[in-house]
């Protein structure tokens, strides 16, 4: 990777973690899409990969999600209980 591409990435990450610190939320991601859009043209099979195994990682975390839910619903219904 050219130094050049290295420095706009960190730079922007950088700004864009500044901005989001500062509820600049826009702006913010507007600099995190720079950064990510710099990364995915210089690694374009990785981020490809990563596309194809998207649905797999968002069923997992539904999963987890229903799985803290029930556990919060077991903690309300015990300290209901125990009043």
């Amino acid at each position: 990777m050219k130094h050049w591409k290295k420095a706009l990435i960190a730079t922007s990450a950088g700004a864009s973690a500044a901005l989001f610190l500062q509820r600049r939320k826009t702006a913010g991601a507007l600099l995190a899409g720079v950064s990510l859009a710099t990364l995915a043209s210089e690694h374009a099979e990785k981020f490809e990969a990563l596309y194809q195994r998207l649905p797999d990682y968002i069923e997992q975390g539904k999963r987890l999600l229903e799985a803290a839910s029930q556990i919060g619903e077991q903690v309300a219904q015990l300290a209901e209980r125990r009043i």
